[in-house]
């Protein structure tokens, strides 16, 4: 890959990161592409060549795991939890989340409770990846005999 490839891939994730730290707030496609420092509609066409899908519709389903994880996890009101997560229309909400899930948001509540697994999965999902290569354990140490 060029540098300038890589340098290009890097606008487009500042805007993706952009999204993913302010996916609540109104964010629209013009100011994303200042941020990526192109025109809108190269922005746009650029976006979805890299990501595979278009600006909006990654922000829309950004939104709908967002709220996945509140439906799962609190008890606060589906219309509450739909402006959390930067829907400004109820119906919106709910035509994005059954296009994405496959079903409404109280279906979804109704059969996801909150997450809960034993503790040795939580340890093992908290650890840090083990660096490659052999020899090598998580943070440069040698690996454990009989490992390498």
């Amino acid at each position: 890959m060029s540098r300038a490839t890589e340098a290009f891939n890097r606008r487009l994730l500042r805007a993706r990161d952009a999204m993913d730290r302010a996916y609540a707030r109104p964010l629209d496609t013009a100011a994303l592409a200042r941020v990526a420092c192109l025109s809108e509609a190269y922005f746009i066409r650029s976006f979805r060549g890299t990501f595979g899908e278009t600006p909006h519709r990654y922000l829309q389903r950004r939104r709908v795991e967002r709220s996945m994880f509140l439906l799962r996890e609190t008890d606060a009101p589906i219309t509450e939890i739909c402006a959390a997560v930067g829907f400004t229309s109820l119906g919106t909400f709910s035509r994005t989340f059954r296009a994405v899930m496959g079903e409404t948001p109280s279906q979804y509540r109704s059969g996801h409770g909150p997450v809960i697994a034993p503790g040795c999965v939580v340890m093992a999902a908290m650890r840090p990846a083990e660096a490659s290569g052999p020899g090598s354990g998580s943070f440069g140490e040698a690996a454990p005999p009989g490992r390498a």
